[in-house]
């Protein structure tokens, strides 16, 4: 579906030349316009009946351990509309979360937030094999689609907002699943998540300390100022569309949003990995983070792959190492929930 998608997009610049010939070049072309519209609905439109497809494969690859299945909340953040007096403003997103329960379970269990990774990313199946090796250590699994997910419409997709109210919809799926799971033991809460989803962690933990008993963050997005100088111009353009300034015109909104600036107040058990040739997000970040946290007297573990196999997938991946990695994750994680 994807590459249909992708497909579609590419056939995109071979019509805007024909629809500029009928355009002055000091105008916007409207032409040009409606094709770009076109092309952004169809692509979304195919990422959601991808979405769709790949939910069925959570219940192949997973139904034989795990009884799934999938709710919409709301968000206590509201939407950002172009219009602040329009119908919907103020009105709260709707959020989708999948549910993961071990088959058989009786009584009370300890929960994982599961925080899916990617600027613009989504739960996919892709995952199955680590969220068995979980399920398989008898945890309740939640996975948010936080706002600017993937997969659920442009309107949705259009909400990212990094760093910022993504952080409350996370959040607010723990606290839904407290308040509605009768399976789920409120006091023993982990949070976990890679790459973007470490970041997601690491920001949940330090706002909301007490609402963790532990957190794993693999090669954690951890320092927006740095990443903002070492990433394409294309990628720090995605960041100003919503916090409305790229880095250099507003270093503070970029700090404010950086677990980096908040490690004083990490209260919650926290174990982080990271990996030397990691090419999405450079060890010098997480590097940061742990002088951060070393610098504030917390105590946490950590560990610097030396260039691992994988880059930055490196313990997602099914190798002899990935496994032993993410044995060490649970190791950690039992030891707080069980």
């Amino acid at each position: 579906m994807k590459r249909l998608a992708a497909l579609l997009t590419l056939a995109l610049p071979f019509a805007l030349p024909l629809a500029a010939q009928q355009s002055s070049a000091s105008q916007p072309d409207p032409t040009a316009a409606a094709l770009q519209s076109y092309a952004n609905a169809t692509g979304h439109a195919f990422e959601d009946v991808d979405r769709e497809i790949d939910d069925l494969m959570w219940h192949q690859r997973l139904g034989d351990v795990a009884d799934i299945d999938q709710f919409e909340i709301a968000s206590s953040k509201p939407s950002r509309e172009k219009n602040p007096t329009g119908q919907n403003a103020g009105n709260a997103v709707i959020l989708p979360l999948y549910v993961f329960a071990p088959k058989g379970l009786h009584g009370r269990a300890p929960m994982i937030v599961f925080v899916h990774g990617g600027v613009h990313g989504r739960m996919t199946s892709d995952y199955a094999h680590v969220l068995r090796e979980l399920l398989g250590h008898g945890y309740v699994i939640v996975a948010p689609e936080y706002r600017g997910s993937i997969g659920h419409g442009e309107d949705f997709y259009d909400q990212i907002d990094y760093g910022g109210a993504e952080i409350d919809d996370v959040h607010d799926a723990r606290n839904w699943a407290v308040e509605n799971l009768p399976n789920v033991d409120p006091k023993r809460i982990g949070i976990i998540g890679w790459s973007h989803g470490g970041f997601q962690t690491l920001m949940n933990v330090l706002t909301w300390p007490d609402d963790y008993q532990v957190a794993y963050a693999g090669v954690p997005v951890s320092d927006l100022v740095a990443r903002m100088g070492y990433k394409s111009a294309g990628y720090r353009a995605t960041f100003e569309e919503f916090i409305g300034k790229q880095a250099e015109d507003n270093v503070m909104e970029y700090r404010r949003r950086s677990p980096v600036f908040h490690a004083d107040k990490l209260k919650t058990p926290l174990l982080i990995h990271t990996n030397t040739n990691d090419e999405d997000v450079n060890v010098l970040e997480v590097e940061h983070m742990i002088d951060a946290l070393k610098a504030a007297g917390k105590k946490f573990e950590y560990k610097i792959y030396q260039d691992a196999p994988g880059g930055h997938r490196f313990n997602r991946i099914d190798t002899k190492l990935a496994r032993e990695s993410r044995a060490e994750v649970w190791t950690f994680l039992d030891r707080y929930l069980k």
